[in-house]
């Protein structure tokens, strides 16, 4: 009885001790996301350089994006908050997608056009945004 009763409590020992162990691994997966198979953080910045958020601005206009467009340019200050660069990225990404609902599934990359989504692709990395 004492042999079972041992063989248990070390089963009950172990699995507490690779919990402990795998829990840190587990959130930190839930944090990072595989591109290419290199780990890339998901956390956005906190702030974006002006020119940074001025280029993006300026490639989403280019491309098409009202919203950009009537957006104000960043100008006396250093760094602006990272929320208008995803908001700007959003409302291009919302606005693309309903001006480019018609193409053929053929034409498109989640759910506007390649064009459209490689704009979007550039606006954010050159201001170091993840997700929006």
């Amino acid at each position: 009885m004492n042999r079972i009763v041992r063989n248990a409590l070390a089963t009950v020992v172990m699995t507490g001790a690779l919990t402990a162990a795998v829990a840190p691994v587990a959130m930190a997966a839930e944090q990072t996301r595989s591109v290419a198979g290199v780990q890339a953080q998901v956390r956005n910045p906190k702030t974006i350089k002006t020119a940074d958020y001025n280029d993006a601005k300026s490639t989403l206009t280019k491309a098409g994006s009202l919203t950009a467009a009537k957006s104000h340019p960043a100008h006396g200050v250093k760094d602006v908050p990272v929320s208008y660069g995803t908001d700007m990225l959003a409302a291009a990404r919302d606005e693309f997608r309903a001006a480019d609902r018609k193409l053929p599934a053929n034409q498109k990359k989640s759910d506007m056009s390649i064009d459209h989504y490689n704009a979007i692709h550039k606006a954010a990395k050159k201001m170091g945004i993840d997700t929006w």
